[in-house]
């Protein structure tokens, strides 16, 4: 009988000793005993035991799937990655993992299955960057089953990561920007769009994208408090949802919180728009408003709407709104700004990433280098 009755009492109540059996995660007959006064207590706490262990339908956790496991492992990672980050993982996991493993078991993920899926993936029409970020997210998504407990060790770690599919290598992909030129083209045709409050918000947010190389979360997060004088102070970023409320956060890493000079223009610019929202706003208005929204930040898809309809009427090649980014970069690189200027304006976490992406832009330095040589006079 689950329910026995004991010696003991309390108040005048009978004790009754409770007893449910269930399985463990490693599938093992478990047993879990507590007591309780009054048989209705008694019965009350079988129930509450039964729902916790005996009916818990993942009590076996090495028999749950890879799908189950995702659920948890987001339901984890919530409260430890950032929402643009963890959106970028479960996308990952759905295209790459869950068509080919979703529905298999945590105890039947063998090494063998496991290379099966890398052939499949291999085979596909990936570059190898993408083939690379699929195993490192499948690697942490089965570190944390590990660490779980839900499965003795990594079978996926193992195997190793792809190789690159070429012992050549790739030229890296061209990178669209504006020059200064360019940019004068696109904000004019932006200014000429300006006849509401909100207009001018999508006028000063291209404004900051060019000369200050910010992320568009960044912008989106900037408030009238975040500027002083010549200096905007970057100490947030917005992540927009489809459906749901924005989240605002911190920025993307450490290095991204940083105070960036801005120049002449850009002030004068962002001045005269305080004083157009100041007006629109009235008594409402203070510096906690954001810098290109008001009272609430501009929408990312009508901040790419407008982006496509003033590259059209400038006729100018249509970039995204991260490539604003590369143009601020490649207007410093050009002019043979230090790469590690760059790097910081951009917010890098370190050095080489900047060169990565922009080193080619910098001017070919060997036949100054000889120059300096050839000046030394030797005996």
């Amino acid at each position: 009988m689950p329910i026995n009755k004991i010696d003991k009492k309390k108040d005048g109540r009978q004790g009754y000793r409770v007893r449910v059996n269930y399985t463990d995660m490693n599938g093992k007959s478990r047993q879990v005993e507590r007591t309780a006064y009054g048989l209705a207590e008694a019965q009350m706490l079988e129930q509450q035991l039964n729902a916790e262990y005996k009916d818990k339908k993942e009590v076996s956790k090495s028999k749950m799937t890879v799908n189950q496991l995702i659920e948890e492992y987001v339901k984890y990672h919530k409260i430890e990655v950032k929402t643009s980050s963890l959106d970028s993982i479960t996308k990952t996991l759905r295209l790459r993992v869950q068509p080919y493993l979703g529905e298999c078991r945590l105890d039947k993920l063998t090494q063998p299955r496991l290379a099966d899926w890398k052939i499949t993936i291999s085979n596909q029409d990936l570059s190898d960057s993408t083939k690379k970020n699929a195993y490192s997210i499948f690697v942490a998504l089965l570190n944390f089953a590990v660490k779980m407990q839900y499965i003795p060790k990594n079978p996926l770690s193992i195997l190793g990561n792809f190789k690159n599919s070429s012992t050549v290598t790739e030229e890296p992909q061209k990178l669209r920007y504006y020059t200064s030129e360019q940019f004068q083209k696109y904000i004019t045709v932006a200014k000429t769009h300006c006849s509401t409050i909100n207009d001018w918000g999508f006028y000063v947010f291209f404004n900051l994208a060019f000369f200050t190389g910010c992320r568009k979360g960044e912008i989106n997060a900037l408030r009238w408090s975040d500027l002083e004088a010549n200096v905007i102070h970057i100490r947030r970023g917005i992540t927009q949802k489809i459906k749901g409320d924005d989240i605002e956060s911190t920025p993307k890493t450490k290095s991204s919180i940083r105070d960036l000079q801005i120049p002449k223009q850009l002030i004068r610019i962002l001045n005269e728009h305080k004083e157009r929202q100041r007006a629109a706003a009235g008594e409402l208005f203070s510096d906690n408003f954001y810098i290109c929204g008001g009272d609430k930040p501009l929408r990312d898809t009508t901040i790419d709407k407008k982006n496509r309809q003033f590259a059209k009427e400038a006729e100018l090649p249509r970039i995204t709104i991260h490539e604003f980014r590369h143009s601020h970069a490649s207007l410093l690189a050009n002019n043979n700004i230090s790469i590690q200027e760059v790097a910081r304006r951009l917010g890098h976490s370190n050095v080489e990433l900047t060169w990565k992406v922009y080193s080619h832009l910098y001017p070919n330095q060997e036949e100054k280098a000889l120059e300096i040589l050839n000046e030394i006079e030797v005996d």
